[in-house]
């Protein structure tokens, strides 16, 4: 199995690089697993408490069940994978069963700030983009998908998201093997990673 981790700041153009990886290759064999759906279950603090919960800060995700999990896969067994809601800021009491792929692309912003994570990947990717850009898909997602009004959105970003990035989402950048800069409209850079992918997947074939 090649594990493929995707990284970049918030907005940066993640979930459209992965979704033409997905595109360019056979979807039947690639499963996209997202960070997000591994953030903690703050279910013991009230809803006021757990909106200002950062993110974007390594503390909230929970490594070690996102690691068990990609080991099990790696073993070729099934996973119930969590998910996870940015409106009530819980985990749902369902999950979703995942099954083994010949591909797993592991999409966030703070997966490769996990040495154990990290050293799980064939292929570390970081999406750069413009920090403007950056904030105008943010301020346009939250509203959107996440009910925030627009003051929210800034006072959220300068007072976490921004420092988080600059802190622990930049830093990452050096871990990559591949860095594809203005996001997901640079098609060089995709298909670089597609390629890449494909001569694995050939010569798994060929093995």
């Amino acid at each position: 199995m090649l594990i493929v981790g995707i990284a970049g700041g918030t907005g940066s153009g993640k979930t459209t690089v992965v979704r033409k990886i997905e595109r360019a290759i056979n979807q039947t064999c690639v499963l996209t697993v997202a960070q997000d759906n591994y953030y903690r279950d703050n279910r013991h603090l009230p809803l006021e408490e757990r909106q200002k919960i950062n993110f974007d800060h390594p503390e909230s995700i929970e490594w070690s069940m996102l690691a068990d999990h990609l080991e099990r896969l790696m073993k070729s067994e099934p996973v119930e994978m969590p998910q996870y809601s940015y409106i009530t800021c819980l985990r749902s009491e369902t999950t979703i069963r995942v099954e083994p792929a010949r591909v797993v692309i592991l999409e966030g912003i703070l997966v490769l700030s996990d040495p154990r994570i990290r050293n799980m990947m064939h292929i570390k990717v970081f999406v750069d983009a413009d920090p403007d850009d950056r904030l105008v898909r943010v301020i346009e997602r939250d509203i959107a998908e996440r009910g925030r009004d627009i003051s929210e959105v800034l006072e959220r970003y300068y007072e976490t998201v921004k420092p988080s990035h600059l802190q622990f989402i930049e830093p990452t950048k050096r871990y990559a093997d591949i860095i594809i800069p203005g996001g997901g409209d640079n098609e060089v850079a995709i298909n670089m990673v597609v390629s890449t992918i494909e001569k694995y997947l050939a010569e798994e074939i060929q093995s």
